[in-house]
C-alpha cells in the first residue's frame, strides 16, 4: 500500500482492509479449494493471456464459485506482458465466450501484468466496486468456520510456556471477544463401536488476531486467529478443520445424514475431455463439502432431484446449507453437482 495517491499526488485514505485467501489450481487439490472458497465472499478469477482458455483448472475453479453460491467475481487477465496485441484480444474473446451463460457471464474482466504493474490500480477500482463488503447482522450469535488449526509452540518449549491451541478462520456473523466462552462443533472425532463419534469441545478465547494485528474483539470479515486453552495437540495439522466456532448450545446440529436437493453439471469439471456426468447411484460413495468441511457420503436413496446420504464423519450444518458433491473418476476426485440440505 501506498501513502500517496500515484496519479495525483495527495495522502491516500485507506477504504478498507481485505484478506485473501489463495485457492490452490492443482486438481488433487480441489477439496481444499472448495472449503476455501466456502468462507469468501467474493472471487477474483486469474486466466493467463498466454494460454488457451479455458484451462481445465479454470473450469474447476468456475464450477467451485458457482458451487459455493458466490456471485460477486472479478475475472483478471493476466500475463498481458507476454503476449502481443492480436493475441491478447484473442485470449479475451475466449474468456467471454468460456463464461457466457455462467454466473461469471457479467463480471468485469481486466487485463492486468502483474510483473510490470500494468492496470493494477483499475483491479483495485474493481474490487471496490464489484466486491461489496456483505451486510451482517452483529446481533446474532457468532459464528466462525474454521479453515486452519496449529499447534504454536516450537519444539523444546518447556511445559510451562506452551500455548493453547490456535484456530484460523473467518467470522461470518456476530463478534468474539477475549474471555469468551466458545464451543466447537462438531469437534473431536472419536471411534465408537467401529463407527465415528464427534465430541464437541468447549474452550476459552485466550487471544485474537486479526491481519496479524491482536484486538480485544473480533467482527465479520477477514481472517481471524484465536489462541484457545485447547491441548495443542488436537489443533496441531489442521486438526479441526471443518467445525465451527460458536457461542455454547448456539451452533447447528451435527448431521451423520444428510438430505440434498441436487443438481447435476452437464459435464464432469477438470476433465481435459468434455465427459458426461452420469446419474447419480443407490450405494455410490461419493465426497462433500460442507462449508469447510470434508466428508464421505454413501447413497442411500436417491431420485431425480433428492438424494440421501450417511455421512462417514459427521458434519455441523443447517438446512439452507450448499453442499459441493464431487466422484472419483480414475485417480482423481472431480466435481459434478452442487446441492442444498432441505432437512
Amino acid at each position: 500500500m501506498t501513502k500517496d495517491c500515484p496519479h495525483c499526488g495527495s495522502e491516500a485514505e485507506l477504504q478498507r482492509t481485505i484478506s485473501f485467501v489463495d485457492a490452490p489450481g492443482h486438481e488433487i487439490l480441489m477439496a481444499t479449494m472448495l472449503s476455501g472458497a466456502a468462507v469468501m465472499d467474493g472471487a477474483i478469477l486469474v486466466i493467463a493471456a498466454n494460454e488457451e482458455c479455458p484451462q481445465p483448472q479454470t473450469r474447476e475453479h468456475l464450477a467451485a464459485i458457482e458451487a459455493v453460491g458466490l456471485k460477486n467475481l472479478i475475472i483478471v487477465q493476466n500475463k498481458i506482458d507476454l503476449v502481443n496485441r492480436e493475441a491478447s484480444i484473442e485470449n479475451y474473446d475466449q474468456i467471454k465466450r468460456f463464461v457466457k451463460g455462467t454466473i461469471a457471464e457479467n463480471a468485469p474482466i481486466i487485463p492486468v501484468s502483474a510483473q510490470q504493474v500494468v492496470n493494477v490500480d483499475l483491479l483495485i477500482q474493481a474490487m471496490e466496486e464489484y466486491l461489496p463488503n456483505p451486510v451482517r447482522d452483529s446481533s446474532l450469535p457468532p459464528r466462525m468456520h474454521i479453515i486452519r488449526s496449529f499447534d504454536v509452540n516450537k519444539p523444546g518449549t518447556v511445559i510451562d510456556d506452551m500455548v493453547g491451541g490456535v484456530l484460523g478462520g473467518s467470522i461470518t456473523r456476530g463478534s468474539f471477544k477475549m474471555g469468551d466462552e466458545i464451543e466447537i462443533r462438531p469437534g473431536l472425532p472419536q471411534r465408537v463401536k467401529n463407527r465415528i463419534r464427534m465430541k464437541p469441545l468447549h474452550t476459552e478465547i485466550t487471544s485474537l488476531h486479526v491481519g496479524g494485528t491482536a484486538v480485544d474483539d473480533a467482527l465479520p470479515g477477514g481472517l481471524a486467529g484465536v489462541g484457545t486453552m485447547l491441548d495443542p495437540s488436537l489443533t496441531k495439522s489442521d486438526g479441526l478443520v471443518g467445525s465451527l466456532i460458536g457461542k455454547p448450545d448456539t451452533l447447528p446440529p451435527v448431521l451423520d445424514k444428510l438430505s440434498l436437493d441436487y443438481e447435476l453439471f452437464e459435464n464432469v469439471v477438470g476433465s481435459r475431455v468434455a465427459e458426461k456426468v452420469a446419474k447419480i447411484a443407490k450405494g455410490e460413495k461419493l465426497l462433500l463439502n460442507v462449508g469447510t468441511a470434508k466428508t464421505m457420503g454413501e447413497v442411500s436413496n436417491v431420485k431425480k432431484r433428492v438424494m440421501e446420504t450417511a455421512l462417514s464423519i459427521p458434519v455441523c450444518a443447517e438446512p439452507g446449507d450448499r453442499v459441493a458433491i464431487s466422484r472419483r473418476i480414475g485417480s482423481r476426485w472431480r466435481l459434478i453437482g452442487v446441492g442444498t440440505i432441505n432437512k
